[in-house]
């Protein structure tokens, strides 16, 4: 009598790189995974440095008068 394997055998799949839009593979043998290359995971730090992935603030007539709520006396003198 035989007993079934419970080993699963996971193909790696090919995403994009999120810097340069190639092939990328997604595996635990990419050691760079998500991106394709150190070249890419760098210039992606790199980005993150420069605060190029910012989101815009909106300022409203509400977080102004907070502002001058916080600064208080101090900004009398």
């Amino acid at each position: 009598m035989t007993t079934p394997s419970n080993t699963t055998t996971f193909q790696p799949r090919t995403v994009t790189c999120p810097s340069c839009s190639g092939p990328s593979l997604y595996s635990s043998d990419n050691i760079y995974r998500p991106f394709c290359s150190a070249r890419c995971k760098n210039h992606d730090l790199g980005a993150w440095a420069n605060e190029d992935f910012r989101l815009p603030a909106v300022v409203t007539r509400e977080s102004d008068e907070a502002d001058e709520m916080l600064q208080g006396p101090e900004r009398l003198h």
